[in-house]
């Protein structure tokens, strides 16, 4: 009995050679890296983004010139501004710390660093300043900077932080992070997706089968996952 393809139905899709649909995206976001600025991933909940920052942290050591060390940040997992020093500093493997010491020890690191920070929303919340946000911009400026930032995010970075504009400073990540939208799935493409996962499968979707999946999940990668699991599973039972 083939084992049911539909998988993973939830969480992140840590093996970006499982990852589908994105394959432009991807190369679009390391030109992009590789010509000295850095990213952000603007795109609906549930859409992919953190499974996407994962396959670029895999692939980052091979695809970016020069090379950098992918540091990954769940900022949901993150309390406060100490906090993200202190998560920061324990990733990279320095002292605890900020400021010009934080910017002096990164500048010591080979490779150099890419960091990967999700759900950056959590910077908006109580715990956290534009003092933070403005580091993070210096660290990340200039073609040879310390860090190259990927962020992940549902919506545009100024429309999060209007902070910096009302009181006359640049926005954090004005000019810094250049962004690249990630786009719901077409029918073409959830398509193509039921195909390569049931490639030289016995059993096969219906035309009626994968026209409701079109319709009733929107182009959201984990509701068609989910779905084409449950279509699968009835199959089984069969």
């Amino acid at each position: 009995m083939i084992p049911n393809p539909f998988v993973p139905r939830s969480g992140i899709v840590k093996n970006f050679q499982k990852l589908f649909g994105r394959e432009k995206e991807l190369n679009r976001i390391f030109e992009t890296l590789n010509s000295g600025s850095s990213v952000a991933l603007i795109g609906a909940r549930e859409i992919g983004k953190s499974s996407l920052l994962w396959a670029i942290s895999q692939q980052a050591e091979t695809k970016l010139i020069p090379p950098r060390k992918p540091i990954y940040l769940d900022m949901s997992q993150v309390y406060d501004e100490d906090d993200f020093y202190y998560a920061l500093c324990s990733e990279v493997g320095i002292e605890d710390c900020k400021g010009i010491r934080l910017t002096r020890a990164l500048q010591k690191q080979r490779p150099q660093l890419l960091l990967l920070l999700d759900e950056i929303e959590k910077m908006t919340w109580d715990g956290f300043t534009n003092q933070v946000r403005g580091q993070l911009r210096g660290l990340a400026n200039g073609h040879d900077a310390p860090l190259r930032l990927v962020v992940a995010a549902s919506t545009s970075l100024d429309q999060l932080f209007p902070d910096s504009n009302e009181i006359g400073m640049v926005s954090p990540f004005q000019n810094i992070c250049l962004e690249e939208e990630i786009k719901l799935w077409d029918e073409a493409t959830v398509r193509d997706f039921i195909s390569y996962r049931l490639e030289n499968n016995p059993i096969q979707f219906t035309e009626l089968e994968i026209t409701q999946i079109i319709t009733s999940c929107g182009g959201y990668p984990k509701e068609i996952m989910q779905m084409c699991y449950r279509i699968y599973g009835r199959y089984m039972e069969n």
